[in-house]
């Protein structure tokens, strides 16, 4: 009977092998390619056939996303018109594991008249594309990690590797910001965390329910049913913040052996909550929910210096559009 289990630690382990392999060998030639790509003052070309062409692509969208333009050629389309994508002196990334990708050899010497560094991301270091390159990036491997060990399985982790490590020290060499990589994702979840502020999404206090410490359990409930965001805030007067229940909470209570007649908000609730600033990011609000031993998924919003609450923020809030 086969062991699945078995197989696919196997798999992981060989390309963990491969990659470390890599990284033991490499050296200047990586630093020569990171310069090169550096210095473009147009944009970078990634070209591959096969399963090097779909890490090619990859490879081109990380850089666009992280500070460097890219475009993806096709090599087979390369030598049919869609060379005309590129501009005179567009350094080109060529990847192949073959070294000798037939599509790529012959567009190869075309590519050097036009003024063009090649750096090639190769299985082999010899080969038609080794010689014709400038700088190359070895991304050999032993044997591929499938049960066959002919499948692109080591070699194409190699290269997305290879490609990431350009696209991290690039980010380095630019002095890529958060705020920098915002702008290229503007619609995504990334950008939304690191372009919008707390207080573009949060509740105001006027539409959250708060209740104050000597609230009955009825008073409480009612006063979140009205404000239905998972929360009541409990106060001591008008400006201070003692505490918050959450529907877990109120769960909890009704599950226990006590009289639920004794119960008041100041029983209820977990006492001086975190809480989080106005004008914080949501990527900040997201690690203080987030990254701790137990998850919350509501935050006070209080004000810098006087800690005085003004509203609310849910998890939620963070990754969907805000409706108020």
């Amino acid at each position: 009977m086969a062991n699945y289990l078995e197989t696919g630690l196997k798999v992981i382990e060989l390309e963990i092998t491969a990659l470390q392999g890599m990284s033991a060998r490499l050296g200047k030639e990586f630093s020569d390619a990171v310069e090169v790509l550096l210095d473009c003052r147009t944009k970078v070309v990634v070209t591959g056939l096969g399963k090097s062409g779909h890490i090619a692509r990859k490879i081109a969208s990380t850089f666009c996303s992280t500070g460097t333009p890219a475009v993806f050629l096709h090599a087979s389309e390369a030598g049919h018109g869609d060379l005309g994508i590129y501009s005179p002196g567009d350094p080109v990334i060529v990847i192949s594991k073959s070294a000798s990708t037939s599509e790529l050899v012959d567009v190869a010497p075309v590519l050097r008249q036009k003024g063009s560094k090649l750096i090639g991301i190769l299985g082999r270091p010899q080969g038609p594309l080794a010689e014709a390159s400038d700088i190359v990036l070895d991304i050999s491997v032993p044997r591929e990690a499938d049960p066959l060990g002919i499948v692109p399985t080591s070699s194409t982790m190699m290269t997305l590797a290879m490609g990431d490590a350009l696209a991290g020290a690039l980010m380095e060499g630019r002095g890529i910001t958060e705020k920098d990589f915002a702008k290229n994702h503007p619609a995504g979840q990334l950008g939304r965390n690191l372009l919008l502020r707390v207080d573009d999404v949060m509740h105001p206090l006027q539409n959250t329910a708060v209740v104050q410490q000597d609230a009955s359990l009825k008073e409480v409930v009612i006063a979140m049913t009205q404000h239905p965001l998972g929360a009541a805030l409990v106060m001591n007067g008008k400006d201070q913040l003692r505490g918050i229940i959450t529907d877990g909470d109120l769960r909890r209570a009704l599950a226990g052996d006590e009289d639920i007649r004794e119960l008041n908000a100041k029983r209820l609730m977990t006492a001086d909550p975190i809480c989080i600033q106005p004008m914080a990011l949501l990527q900040q609000a997201v690690k203080m929910m987030e990254d701790r031993p137990s998850q919350i998924a509501v935050l006070p919003v209080s004000e810098e210096g006087t800690g005085i609450p003004i509203g609310l923020l849910r998890l939620h809030d963070v990754y969907q559009p805000s409706q108020h």
